[in-house]
This record gives structure tokens, sequence and C-alpha cells, in this order.
């Protein structure tokens, strides 16, 4: 019988850093099951991008050696989101000639056009994070999903490219490697999110993703089955936030408190009792209208503003009747989908990670769906992430480069310096 392998995703965000630890059955059918989850108060980055690299390794080692303990796992390679307003994206085409004329199209013939669409113009210390295929034309035929075994002479492809600044993401890079973990892969937080909240459906007729975190919110457009088109913008639920501790006069952590109590309120009157939340302000009842009408909405009519302006860049906004779905920790805000609704006048739904058996209770949430995402794609990817079971020693794993940490690394590697 086969043995499950193990992955794990970490989301570095501007509000939360979250791990979580899962074992994928071989049998495809099975769900994702998570066997560790943890999440820590973000420090050290600020509108997704780091500012403070000893904090956020700090924040990182939390979480991560939370969701170790958890599994009993030692993280040792992982998936880890990648996002902020540095990242950029643009559509590109690719041509080749089959490397075998009238014969049938291969795999390396697939990289080659891939490779071709590689071949764009960047802003000075950018670089690629993703090559995403839209559709493949073979010869005259197009809407192709994977040419592999087709006959033809020409192979094109459309594609979907998503940058980012060089610099950032080796500080990213830099900051989980101090943890003692490698990097198995980078990717858009979302393209992740997107994997986690989306069904196939609603990719294939057209649909629109908005990640709201905390200090950013990222914006992915599907239309027939692809990402095509992708951005940041620097608001996020933060600013909703400052808003209420403004407005109040209190502190951004009793703003945060009261903005996730007025989200999970069923009774709505007027004045609402918050006694329970034991604010050091000491404030006793608010007015749910002069909270929510008076201060959320504006905020968030804004920010669905910004979101409409690069809709509308996109020249994709007729693409997509599936409409818009929310995720990311923000989504649970008060209001926001009657505000959504208004602003951009498309069906407005919440996305929730599905898909997942284990330790569900804390992570089947709209703040989670990126770090459940990066388990999706893993899964996809077939690619197997280095672990190491605290009660056995199993065979050593292949890395793109060995991680010279410990003593028996020092000795691998001294040994491979004697041979020739």
């Amino acid at each position: 019988m086969a043995k499950s392998k193990v992955v794990s995703s970490i989301d570095v965000g501007s509000s939360k850093i979250a791990a979580l630890v899962a074992q994928l059955s071989p049998d495809e059918t099975q769900k994702i099951h998570v066997v560790g989850a943890a999440a820590a108060l973000s420090r050290g980055v600020r509108k997704g991008q780091i500012v403070n690299i000893d904090e956020v390794v700090s924040a990182i080692t939390e979480a991560v050696e939370s969701a170790e303990r958890m599994a009993g796992y030692n993280i040792a390679k992982s998936y880890v989101t990648v996002g902020g307003t540095h990242i950029g994206s643009q559509n590109s085409h690719g041509v080749v000639a089959v490397s075998q004329p009238q014969g049938e199209i291969s795999s390396e013939d697939v990289r080659r056009v891939l490779d071709a669409a590689r071949a764009v113009s960047l802003p000075a210390s950018h670089e690629i994070i993703h090559v995403l295929p839209r559709q493949f034309t073979v010869d005259s035929q197009e809407g192709v999903k994977d040419p592999v075994g087709m006959t033809g002479v020409r192979l094109e492809v459309d594609t979907h490219i998503v940058t980012g600044s060089s610099p950032v993401i080796r500080n990213l890079t830099k900051c989980i490697g101090e943890v003692g973990c490698d990097v198995s892969g980078l990717v858009f937080s979302g393209l992740a999110s997107g994997a986690a909240v989306l069904t196939e459906t609603e990719k294939e007729l057209g649909v629109i993703l908005v990640d709201i975190g905390g200090g950013t919110m990222s914006l992915a457009i599907y239309v027939e089955g692809a990402l095509s088109y992708s951005s940041v913008l620097p608001v996020g639920a933060i600013n909703v936030t400052k808003d209420l501790a403004a407005g109040l006069r209190i502190s951004l952590e009793s703003a945060e408190k009261l903005k996730l109590f007025l989200g999970n309120l069923k009774n709505k009157d007027d004045e609402v009792d918050i006694t329970s939340l034991r604010l050091p302000e000491e404030l006793k009842t608010v007015s749910y209208k002069t909270l929510v009408e008076g201060i959320i909405r504006p905020r968030l009519n804004e920010m669905f503003q910004q979101i409409a302006v690069e809709i509308r860049k996109s020249n994709l906004a007729g693409l997509t009747p599936s409409g818009l779905v929310l995720t990311g920790g923000g989504a649970l805000t008060v209001g926001i989908v009657d505000s959504a609704k208004r602003i951009l006048a498309t069906p407005v739904k919440i996305g929730f990670p599905t898909g997942l058996s284990g330790l569900v209770d804390d992570i089947e949430n709209p703040a989670f769906a990126a770090a459940v995402g990066l388990l999706k794609l893993s899964k996809s990817a077939g690619e197997e992430a280095a672990f190491s079971r605290s009660t056995h020693i199993p065979g050593l794993p292949k890395f793109d480069k060995f991680p010279a940490k410990g003593i028996f690394d020092k000795i691998v590697s001294w040994t491979k310096s004697l041979l020739p």
C-alpha cells in the first residue's frame, strides 16, 4: 500500500502568518487531511511586504513550530504565498514549431512554447513568478487545453504571466530559510486563494476573486478556466479597523475586536451591548447603524470603487457571469456583500475553503483560503515536500539545493567535496 505524502504551506500576510501541515492520500479521491494548523500575529509585514526581517522570522517561527508540534512532523520544505503591491501581470503569446513535424506534440514541445512566452520585457528588478497557460493553439485549432498527444506542425500558447519584485522575493525566501525551511515554490496569493474557494464551473464561466487581507486586496480574474488578470491593491481590512478606532477614539486592538463582534452579530438592534468584549476603554453600548452605515460602509464602498477601476482596466468585465467571490479575513466584515453588490452590480458571495478533512474547525474560514489553496496546488503539482517524522529516519529527500544545517549535513557536504 502506497504511503501518504505530507505537504505544508506558509501564508505570510500583513495581519497573520498561517502554517498548515497535511497528508495527501495516494487515492486522488481522498480529501486533504490536515494534521497541523497554526496562526501567529504578523509582525514586520506592511501591505504585504517585509519591513523588518527579524520580526517576520520570529512570527513565522512561532506559527511553524506550533503547526509542527500539532502534526508531529518537522517541516523542511513548504509552499509559500507571495503578495503585495509589487505584484504585476501581463498576458503573453508564444509560438514554436513542433519538433517532429506531422508527429505527436510532446511535453517537451509544451515546455519550449512556454519558454517562448516568457520572453517579455520586465521592469527593472522584477522577475517572473508564474507562466500560466490560458489556451493552446495547434495549427489553426484554438481553445486547446492540453496539446500533448495531438498532431500538428505549429504550436502556440496564450499565457498569463505574474511578476514580482526580486528584492521582495529574496527577502521572503530569506525569512523562510532563517526558520530552517526550504521553499518548494512561491505562489501568488490570489492564485492560491482561487484554488481553495473557486469551483471549476465558476472558473470556466468567468469569475472575479478578491482576497481581502489585512493590508492588501489581491484581485484574480478567471476567464474560460484560466487566470487572465492579476493585481494587488494597497488597501485592506486594517483600513476599516483604523476608521473604527478613529471614530470611537479607541485602540486598534479594541476596534478589531469590535469589528469581528459586529460581523458575528445575529440580533442587529440599533443599540448593541458590547460589555462582553471587556474593552479597556470601558465602552458599554454602541449604535449599530452609526458604526455600520456611518463608518464601515463608506470605507467598503471606497475599496470596491478601486476594485471596479481595476476590473475596467482588465477589459474582462463582460466575461465574468459568475460574479464576484470574496475571501480572506476581510471578507467577514459586516455589510461587505451589500457594498460589493451596490458598487459592482454583480452577484457576490463569500468563498470558504472546501475539500478538507482532519483539523478543519478553525481553517474552513476565508482567512485561511490562501494557506489551504497552497495545499491544493501542491497536491496537483504532485511534488512531495521533504519531512522527517520525529519517530524514525526516512530516506534522504531530493533538494534543489542541499541545506547545510546541522552536523550531519556538514559531514555530507565535506564528503562530497572529497569526491572527484
